[in-house]
């Protein structure tokens, strides 16, 4: 870029470099290792920002196998990662929204952690968060089917009500249409434990199953959905509205969550992808 101003031999001599060996480095080529790393770096950068800086190496790694037939080591998109100065969004901490200091009757602990289960809709877990929004606090209600993690039910409120939850469960039950032996699990919060609620659960013939007190682990799973949406959605935005809020939480859970994001507890699939294979195991 130079070449105007300045005479080849010039700027070999500033740099103390023969034109030997100047043009013999212009006329040599990458190696074949370092193509293929120029390669694969593209590809990871790529794929890195396609996913919003969410993804770090195992489920960049896994995403590069399942959808586009690239195949690497854990340890070698770690060190393209590396090389790039990229990672993925850092968690944090969350306080519990949770309101178990009631006299209301406490449902039993059907689940004792255990998280899996041969079928959907068999059982559901919900739960409740807080977002901030400069109007204020904008509360989500989700409710998860054990078996694909998938998020079959929400809603949104400025108030954290029986009927926030009840709404969750309502879109869960028009969407999947259970069969009686569902079993819903949530923390023992008292909008959980309403009357409104539990009279929901009953109308339906949902058995309802509670986490142990201040036990946050009974409810690991939908605990572990708003840590990753927080992480990967929440945290470095700005949201002036709640209905900013509301769009951005829909966009994660509808668009990003159930049919895109790679779950390490489902073979690496999207819950959509997941119960597809299903269906089609079923079928065959």
């Amino acid at each position: 870029m130079h070449t105007t101003a300045f005479s080849i031999q010039a700027m070999c001599c500033y740099f103390g470099v023969s034109r030997s060996g100047y043009y013999s480095w212009l006329s040599s080529k990458p190696s074949e290792r370092i193509c293929k790393q120029q390669q694969r770096d593209e590809q990871i950068i790529k794929l890195y920002h396609n996913k919003k800086g969410r993804y770090g190496a195992p489920r960049i790694c896994q995403q590069l196998s399942k959808k586009h037939g690239v195949y690497c080591n854990v340890k070698t998109v770690a060190q393209s990662l590396r090389r790039m100065d990229l990672c993925a969004k850092a968690g944090r901490k969350f306080k519990a929204t949770t309101n178990s200091k009631h006299s209301l009757p406490v449902a039993p602990n059907l689940l004792e952690q255990k998280f899996t289960t041969s079928k959907p809709n068999r059982v559901w877990v919900g739960d409740i968060t807080y977002l901030h929004t400069n109007e204020g606090w904008l509360y989500l209600a989700v409710v998860i089917d054990l078996f694909s993690r998938k998020v079959v039910g929400w809603s949104m409120d400025k108030n954290m009500t029986a009927t926030l939850i009840g709404d969750a469960l309502e879109m869960a039950l028009w969407k999947r249409k259970p069969e009686k032996g569902l079993i819903f699990h949530s923390d023992r919060g008292s909008q959980y434990c309403s009357k409104t609620y539990q009279s929901l659960l009953a109308k339906h013939s949902i058995s309802s199953s509670m986490s142990a007190k201040g036990n946050c682990y009974d409810n690991a799973c939908a605990e572990s959905f708003f840590h990753s949406m927080k992480v990967e959605a929440i945290h470095g935005e700005h949201f002036t509205t709640r209905e900013q809020m509301k769009h951005n939480v829909f966009e994660y859970i509808e668009v990003d969550y159930n049919n895109d994001r790679l779950h390490s507890s489902i073979d690496y699939l999207s819950p959509s992808d997941f119960e597809y294979q299903w269906q089609q195991k079923l079928a065959s």
